[in-house]
């Protein structure tokens, strides 16, 4: 290097450090890998996830990382804030009620000041449709709602509006992904009493550099949209994707940082909707909404026992009605079961709308307590309407449905069923039984089987039978079979 340019570098260098002047360094990229089902970071691309288990769920993203060393950064002085005893009055969380009683139900009473919600369902199932409804609702009521679409045009959730018939209300729309522009247009005026945002997983924030719908970039927008909600008390609904097992779409630390998580259930072969409250802050977690799904949009079903057994066959082997409780609305269903002799070496077990555990546990009490033969039976097993029952006090109902169906005797068309089965046969009490049977003496049920503990309960005009074991509802349904000559050569003990 000739002299002339050795000398110019080191004059131009010790020209900036005379002067006090630093160069700004440049932010060199940084590449992690994230696992877009759980969020775990890994140093590396590997196929399956350590943590969650999954295949091909890791992907490479890219952060700014200014190359600023660790002891040249200045630390922030912390804020004073003040701390409250632990005694005092508080005031409840003001509620602001949509008007469509089965949603406010799910959430409590309405939608609460400054929290936020996580709406999550299969696509197509009406989340869009159920929140328009919602804010076309509380616009009416004069309160400010902004609905913000990251999915469809202003004109695509226009003509849902005019298919709905909701374009007298007053709602204001956006059709917006970037997040710092959200928020500074909601905080612009008068912060509005609800804001929807149409999905979380379109948005963006300039704070990541990802692309949308990543875990990072899903939690990060998350996280702003809750900081603005506690600051502004605005209510906040987020609209989740769902992944193929039904699960949010995104990281689970989402669902954590929200208020409530909401899921809207149903399939295309039924009308019904079942909103479930899967987390709740400020209300109960096991209430449900139910809605009828129809060519002008969601209706609420204010009684869906009715509704559900609608379209039942009393005459058919197989069939019992179950009463339910969800939540603190009761509920009767009615449950499917077909046992017919199987042709495989392995007797195939097949649910839906229930738990396959839950059956097995039962065919296993039935041939051990009560010496009813199914090992040689192919068993199905279907809760009508398309609705999910995880409750136990189904036992007895799923019980009577099977024996039922093995018999090939149909159940008293006006009976209901409710009980707990335990591994010993026994059958035990449930909660709530005083509710259940006015629910069925409601819709003109006149009879009811319950367990002996029940004996107590007021039964509303219902003629009460109670089993203090499987056996002895066996015997029943085995005595009404032989009554009729139904009954098949078969061994039931």
């Amino acid at each position: 290097m000739p002299a002339t340019s050795v000398g110019m570098t080191i004059g131009l260098v010790l020209s900036l450090v005379i002067t006090d002047k630093a160069i700004p360094l440049m932010a060199k990229a940084r590449s992690t890998f994230v696992c877009q089902s759980c969020g775990a970071v890994t140093p590396r691309w590997q196929g399956k996830c350590e943590s969650c288990g999954e295949w091909n769920t890791i992907t490479e993203e890219t952060a700014a990382q200014a190359s600023v060393p660790a002891t040249q950064r200045t630390s922030r002085k912390g804020r004073l804030f003040v701390l409250e005893p632990l005694s005092g009055k508080s005031e409840e969380a003001p509620r602001v009620a949509s008007g469509i009683k089965e949603l406010d139900r799910v959430t409590g009473g309405g939608f609460v000041r400054g929290s936020a919600i996580l709406l999550g369902g299969d696509p197509g199932i009406g989340k869009s449709t159920l929140l328009i409804e919602a804010s076309a609702a509380l616009a009416r009521k004069k309160r400010r709602v902004v609905y913000v679409s990251g999915e469809e045009a202003i004109d695509q959730v226009r003509m849902r509006a005019q298919r709905l018939g909701l374009t007298d209300a007053a709602v204001e729309l956006a059709s917006e992904t970037n997040v710092e522009d959200i928020v500074a247009t909601l905080s612009e005026g008068t912060p509005p009493a609800l804001a929807i945002i149409d999905s979380i997983q379109t948005m963006w924030t300039e704070t990541v550099e990802s692309a949308p719908g990543t875990v990072t970039q899903v939690r990060g927008s998350a996280q702003q949209f809750l900081r603005f909600a506690k600051k502004s008390g605005t209510a906040i609904v987020l609209v989740g994707h769902v992944t193929k097992d039904g699960q949010i779409a995104g990281p689970r630390v989402v669902e954590h940082m929200v208020d409530a998580v909401l899921s809207f259930e149903g399939d295309g072969a039924h009308q019904f909707r079942i909103l479930r409250a899967m987390k709740n802050r400020f209300g109960p977690t096991d209430e449900i909404g139910v809605f009828e799904m129809t060519g002008g949009g969601l209706k609420e079903v204010e009684n869906p026992s009715a509704l559900f057994l609608s379209d039942r066959d009393t005459s058919s082997p197989g069939t019992a009605v179950f009463a339910g409780m969800e939540g603190t609305r009761p509920l009767l269903v009615e449950i499917q079961a077909l046992v017919a002799p199987t042709s495989l070496g392995t007797p195939r077990r097949a649910v839906v709308g229930a738990e396959q555990s839950r059956l097995s546990m039962i065919l296993a009490v039935l041939e051990a307590r009560c010496g009813v033969r199914l090992g040689q039976q192919d068993v199905y097993l279907n809760i009508a309407g398309g609705l999910r029952i995880t409750e136990p006090a189904a036992d007895l109902a799923i019980a009577a449905s099977l024996i039922s169906s093995l018999y090939n005797v149909p159940l008293p068309a006006d009976c209901v069923y409710f009980g707990e089965a335990s591994l010993t046969g026994a059958v035990r009490a449930v909660p709530q039984a005083t509710a259940r049977m006015k629910e069925a003496a409601k819709l003109g049920f006149a009879r009811a089987v319950i367990p002996e503990a029940g004996r107590g309960d007021s039964s509303e005009g219902l003629s009460v039978r109670t089993v203090a074991a499987l056996d002895a509802l066996v015997a029943d349904i085995g005595a009404a079979a032989q009554k009729v000559r139904r009954l098949p050569s078969r061994d039931a003990g």
